[in-house]
């Protein structure tokens, strides 16, 4: 049957293709079959490919008949999952389906019988008391029940939904997609028992439950690992070939990882299930119908449900809406927000009470699951309530410990790279298997002895500890991290870090301060702008509804006697110096309307007035201004999406109300009455946001005298936000921080780009961008304002520079004009200038939508991006990363958030529970730690690559001893192997990663890829040095006049060769290894050295890590580790010898091995310091159209040439601007170079050189730092200056013709002695 394929999830971010299968016996049996003959190797390859073993025992079939799904993400990572399908019996298909239920007790006792036999681990089971059933008015017997199919994964439960025929996941009362005057309408009165339990077999209990894996579990899945299945084969290996300490080793080694790795994990399960536990269950009232309420625990309940919020607050079990009343809650735990907000209860009526309910649009009419409700506002003998609307893990805190249960994977280039190299290692070790049967099986070795050092061969070429050791350097970069205040919860993501190139701030309390200081106040009277006031507390203010607006328009609490709430609220009613009130419990409980909250103007004007009046009218005077109080009856909470907020008020002796509006101030003039807005409000205002002012707009309006209290309750904002009358303008400071402007310039050195992304205002936004260095001086803004279309017009986009640094005086009549900028003339001149873009959320998600092609080019040039939603700034993170950004966000994790845990490094200046959210939580309250972050993920990458390249070069320097000592069916001992690996491999490997981070973020940037030109030139290099070493002294140890087949009697230390011979008449042990003769110690010397040689040269410092000479207990162990190579050469001690295996040499050959040492480590530094010159000459050309013309192409950055196919001949054009010329490539033509019509240069014009022995011209460009093959044509004259900058490219055969060549004629002695040597290797070898 042909495989179907159902997305879930479709369209989100954890979408997921689905395949069917079901069991099939008789490919089972064969995979059984499989796993026997093959030892089990078979079973654990199907154990680590989920969908081989799927694919291998099942067969497919359709998905709403399948057995098990196979999942797979659709992201880039193609994650593979098994889950197995469940059935459970209910009484309809739904949890919303509308029912009738009773209790059944015979039906309730076979119901749930047939559940535990079908569904041994259903969401939920059923009672067999009360379980119910479904019935209709005439039938007396309960129908048959309904057969729901149904998985779980990653905490979640998918049913199958026989509308979608696919599988769905439910997520409370948001899937009836109900509007919130509906919610209110029919969810109020709350569930009854028996519809609770049946809608909880669908939801489960609800409770966010961490499961803690047992030991054994953790033990299992940990051995199972490949890397420790590799280890566990090798150990065994080494048993059998009597590698008995060696092997013990490496088995306490594993031992002890697994145990520290069980540890780790083990403690973050518990420290994760401790911290969602704390404050999970709860007792709760329960509203059963409009008057009955019990007490519940809060994992019985169920969306649908009605709970009784508690006067002092309590912790939220679950998502709720709020059905009446308000709520003073504290979201820290999932927003970072420390400031208390308020929250109301739905609207009923309007456009927002006929808009559908959604969490994420409603959040100021949700309480969240783990937030804390501090203190409700009630009416007397009715409680705050609440509707129940999702639980569990479709919460928000749900969400949040899933995504913390279930990371997204880290892709990074260095680890698929790491893999690749193990895998051309398997290869290079499956060529050394099979050399060393071949070699075995024509020297007639035992069976056994041929498979033991077979196998070993391949222990040796693949690296065991290789994933292990690259993370060394992270874990140090963690732990320095941590010292600076930096903490990390995803470690993987510090090696991202080094390649960020593109950083996000926000602004308010990320760039400035958290605080805002009143700088001044710009009242509007008849229409017109006043006078600039600097004190708002003036007497003369005191009464004005200006001041009166600040003071009640807020969302301002008093907790434990302490105001608390927004800073911008804090600060505008501070300033007035109003005292505001609030009603007791036992107040408000004497009230039948809610007792509203009170503020008044100060007592101390007041009594320095009452001091200088001394009439009867003055105390009337007095009396009448005690009795100044206004009382807040309606609250409407301040929303990002609208930017603004309201209150209804009433001043105590009036019979009319006014409602007082405060937000955004373009948003609050549109809300206005066009004749109470002055004509120069968009200058005035564009005046003060230039500037770097924060710019609030207020405004009033007096409500009709038949409002009541009760009815205000019932109004909706829209109905109270119009046709109000301009107030004026309240104009807020915030000040940078002092560490800002320095950070930016130091990453604006280190060519990293800079973004701000917040929520305030596009010209304050850009003002701040300008004085904290994100935008240059003299460098020009172009606004790009995105208008959606309408039924007049199509979309499109206005495009103005914005006006900065605009004279704040008297408003002027009009405003100025914007400056329209034609991109078509920008575009060809924005080489002589720089500018930027500035884009406000709107326009943003216009251009997304209309504008798709344009959405990378403004993104490109884009700086400022203000007005911006929690939800935009994600986008915008995901548009930068579409482009290749490594992205880094950096904000106080506000409304920063999901911006934060998308970027590749989110760093959360906040150090609340939110943080959870974010990769890393500075203790630093500002940017100074999105440098060090960057400077140690720099260095932990550079690590990463440091021991790489020195696991690389063990492995392979190893892997050449053991194949030469192969050769004459020799190998290593036990205690050489546990010298190499302990004493040398595991010091160097975890001491090398201990430099720290450079002092200095420079403009270079580590490479990202173990395959490139530089590594791949040293690692090669390296192994090519180490390979011509090891066979030099195998050879020359062999031609040594004293050499001689090794046996116990022979003496070659002080003794000649006639002495040194064996008698045939004695016997001596043989030893099937035969680890003891001259060339096994000769190539242990050898390989000793080259390992510290090759750390010592791979151990890179500066630009991104302290000098290699810093990190004290790398140089220790070097030089402790040189001394003691040193004293065994030179000074040979017996015990020494016989325990490491060694073979007494004469002190001659002992000096000559000190020779070669030093030869080889000379040339391996002068190596390494050249290879990232050379590997900069010569590059593949990506773009040959022709293999037959595949070449080395010379690219000249600092010339800005490239490369072009030419459609007319099969050649290539080199194009470069610098010279204004083409220089054609043919070798159809002898390579020669075409003459240019466009350069005087005489040299030039007749160019066509051709070189006859070797029929082309060689020109390299000096600025590279090459060389300049000697040509015949040009031999007899001077070079033309600009000629150096003609590159001509060549085909690889001619570079060896010419390296070749030039070697055979400067160094005939060493190229004849080189040939003699491998002549004389491969004779031995046969």
């Amino acid at each position: 049957m042909k495989e179907e394929t159902k997305l879930i999830n479709k369209g989100l971010e954890d979408e997921m293709e689905v395949w069917g299968y079901v069991p099939c016996r008789w490919r089972t049996l064969l995979v059984c079959v499989g796993g026997v003959c093959s030892g089990g190797l078979f079973l654990l390859l199907l154990y680590w490919i989920p969908q081989w073993r799927i694919r291998a025992t099942h067969t497919p079939c359709s998905i709403h008949h399948a057995h098990t799904l196979l999942l797979r993400t659709t992201d880039e990572f193609r994650r593979w999952f098994r889950v197995r399908v469940k059935v459970m019996f209910t009484q309809a298909h739904s949890p919303f389906d509308p029912v009738q239920l009773h209790t059944n007790t015979h039906y309730a006792h076979t119901l749930s019988s047939d559940m535990r036999a079908c569904t041994p681990s259903a969401p939920a089971v059923l009672s067999t008391t009360n379980t119910p059933c479904l019935s209709t008015p005439t039938e007396a017997c309960p129908p048959q029940p309904v057969q729901v199919r149904f998985f779980t994964h990653h905490s979640r439960t998918y049913f199958w939904s026989n509308t979608l025929q696919n599988f769905e996941v439910l997520r409370g009362l948001e899937d009836l997609s109900e509007t919130c005057t509906s919610l209110l309408s029919t969810h109020s009165s709350g569930l009854s028992k028996t519809l609770q339990d049946y809608r909880r077999m669908f939801f489960g209990m609800n409770e966010i439950a961490v499961e803690v894996p047992s030991l054994l579990r953790l033990l299992v899945k940990e051995v199972l690992n490949p890397f420790y299945v590799f280890q566990l084969f090798s150990v065994v290996l080494w048993i059998v070939e009597l590698y008995l300490y060696y092997a013990a080793a490496i088995l306490i080694m594993s031992i002890v990882s697994i145990s520290m790795s069980l540890y780790t994990i083990k403690k973050q399960y518990v420290m994760l299930h401790d911290m969602v536990a704390a404050h999970s269950i709860v007792r709760v009232s329960v509203c059963r119908g409009d008057k009955e309420v019990q007490e519940a625990l809060s994992t019985e309940l169920v969306p649908g449900d009605v709970i009784i919020i508690p006067a002092r607050g309590m912790i939220m079990p679950c998502d709720a809406a709020l059905l009446n009343g308000t709520c003073i809650v504290n979201e820290n735990m999932l927003t970072g927000e420390s400031v208390p907000v308020t929250k109301t209860s739905l609207p009923s009526a309007g456009l927002e009470g006929l808009s559908v309910y959604t969490t994420g649009g409603h959040k100021r009419h949700t309480l969240f699951c783990g937030t804390q409700v501090i203190q409700t506002r009630f009416y007397s003998g009715e409680p705050v309530k609440a509707l129940v609307v999702r639980t569990g893990f479709s919460t928000e805190k749900g969400q949040l410990v899933c995504s913390i249960l279930y990371p997204k994977p880290s892709d990074f280039k260095l680890y698929r790279d790491a893999y690749l190299f193990l895998l051309c290692m398997v290869v290079v070790a499956a060529v050394g298997f099979v050399y060393t049967i071949v070699l075995n099986v024509m020297n007639k070795v035992s069976t056994k002895t041929i498979i033991t050092e077979s196998l070993d061969i391949i222990t040796i070429s693949v690296p065991p500890a290789l994933p292990a050791a690259m993370t060394v350097g992270v874990v140090y970069a963690q732990r320095r991290l941590r010292r600076a205040g930096i903490f990390c919860v995803s470690p993987q993501r510090i090696n991202i870090c080094g390649q960020i190139n593109l950083v996000c701030f926000d602004k308010t309390g990320t760039l400035t301060e958290d605080g805002l200081d009143l700088w001044a106040i710009q009242r509007v009277e008849e229409g017109r702008f006043c006078v600039l006031d600097q004190q708002v507390s003036a007497d003369s203010l005191t009464r004005s509804a200006f001041v009166a607006c600040m003071a009640t328009c807020h969302s301002l609490t008093r907790i434990e006697g302490e105001l608390s709430g927004d800073p911008l609220d804090l600060k505008v009613f501070c300033s007035t110096g109003w005292i505001l009130e609030e009603g007791t419990e036992e107040e408000t409980v004497l009230h039948n309307p809610i007792m509203p909250t009170v503020v008044r103007p100060p007592v101390h004007p007041r009594a320095d007035r009452t001091s200088t009046m001394a009439s009867e009218q003055s105390v009337e005077l007095y009396q009448l201004l005690d009795s100044y109080e206004i009382g807040i009856i309606r609250q409407f909470p301040f929303s990002s999406a609208l930017q603004r907020m309201s209150v209804v008020t009433r001043r105590l002796g009036e019979k009319f109300m006014v409602a007082y509006l405060k937000g955004a101030p373009e948003v609050v003039a549109s809300l206005c009455k066009p004749d109470t807005v002055p004509e120069s409000f968009a200058h005035v205002l564009e005046g003060f946001t230039s500037r770097g002012f924060r710019v609030i707009g207020l405004a009033q309006r007096r409500l009709d005298t038949r409002l009541t209290w009760h009815k205000v309750q019932s109004l909706n904002r829209d109905q109270v936000e119009t046709t109000m009358d301009f107030l004026g303008l309240v104009i807020l400071q915030n000040k940078l921080k002092t560490e800002t402007t320095a950070v930016v310039e130091e990453l604006h050195r280190a060519n990293i780009r800079t973004v701000m992304v917040t929520g305030d205002n596009m010209l304050t936004a850009i003002s701040v961008a300008r004085d904290c260095g994100l935008i240059g001086c003299g460098e020009r803004v172009i606004i790009a304002e995105a208008v959606p279309p309408t039924d007049a017009q199509p979309a499109l986009i206005r495009w103005h520079y914005s006006h900065e640094h605009t004279a704040v005086g008297r408003p002027e009549p009009a405003a100025r004009p914007c400056q329209v900028v034609d991109m078509e003339v920008h575009e060809a001149h924005r080489e002589q200038k720089k500018f930027h873009f500035a884009l406000s959320g709107r326009s943003l998600d216009t251009i997304t939508e209309f504008f798709p092609e344009l959405l990378h080019r403004l993104a490109l040039n884009g700086t400022v991006f203000a007005r911006m939603a929690p939800d935009q700034k994600t986008q915008l993170v995901e548009v930068f990363q579409n482009m290749d950004y490594f992205v880094c966000m950096c904000g106080d994790g506000a409304n920063d958030c999901g911006a934060l845990k998308r970027a590749h490094a989110g760093i959360s200046l906040s150090e609340l529970e939110a943080s959870v959210a974010s990769p890393f939580t500075s203790t630093t309250p500002n940017i100074s730690c999105v440098p060090n972050l960057i400077r140690e993920g720099r260095a932990a990458l550079i690590t990463s690559f440091c021991v790489f390249k020195f696991m690389a070069l063990y492995s392979i320097i190893q892997y050449i001893t053991v194949t030469l000592l192969c050769s004459v069916l020799s190998n290593m001992g036990d205690f050489q192997f546990l010298f190499i690996d302990i004493a040398i491999i595991l010091i160097i490997a975890f001491t090398m990663s201990l430099n720290p981070a450079w002092t200095e973020l420079v403009a270079e940037r580590p490479p990202t890829s173990l395959i490139s030109w530089p590594l791949l030139f040293s690692v090669l290099g390296q192994t090519a040095l180490s390979l011509l070493t090891q066979v030099s002294a195998f050879v020359l140890v062999q031609q040594q006049d004293w050499y001689t087949r090794w046996s116990p009697h022979t003496q070659t230390c002080g003794t000649n060769k006639t002495n040194s011979l064996v008698d045939p008449n004695i016997t001596f042990t043989n030893d099937h290894r035969n680890v003891k003769n001259y060339e096994n110690t000769t190539l242990f010397y050898v390989s000793c050295f080259q390992y510290l040689v090759v750390a010592i040269v791979f151990s890179k410092g500066k630009p991104f890590r302290q000098p290699a000479y810093t990190n004290w207990p790398f140089v220790l162990s070097c030089l402790c580790l040189y001394l003691f190579l040193f004293f065994m050469l030179l000074f040979p001690l017996p015990a020494i010898d016989s325990f490491m295996e060694f073979v007494c040499v004469p002190f001659e050959w002992r000096f000559t091995l000190v020779i070669i040492v030093m030869v080889h480590t000379a040339l391996s530094v002068l190596l390494e310091v050249s290879c990232p010159v050379l590997s900069c000459l010569v590059l593949p050309c990506p773009v040959l159209p022709c293999p037959a013309l595949s070449c080395f192409v010379l690219l000249c950055p600092a010339l800005s040439c490239s490369v072009l196919p030419c459609p007319a001949l099969p050649c290539l054009v080199l194009l470069c601007p610098a010279l204004s010329c083409l220089v054609l490539l043919c070798p159809a033509l002898s390579c020669s170079v075409l003459p240019c019509p466009a350069l005087s240069c005489p040299a030039l014009s007749c160019s066509a050189l051709p070189c006859p022995a070797l029929s082309c011209l060689v020109l390299l460009c000096p600025a590279l730092s090459c060389s300049v093959l000697p040509c015949p044509a040009l031999s007899s004259s001077p070079r033309p200056p600009v000629f150096c900058c003609s590159t001509i490219l060549l085909p690889p055969k001619f570079w060896s013709v010419i390296f070749i060549s030039l070697i055979i004629k400067k160094h005939k002695k060493f190229f004849c002695t080189s040939c003699s040597l491998i002549n004389y290797l491969f004779h031995t070898s046969a």
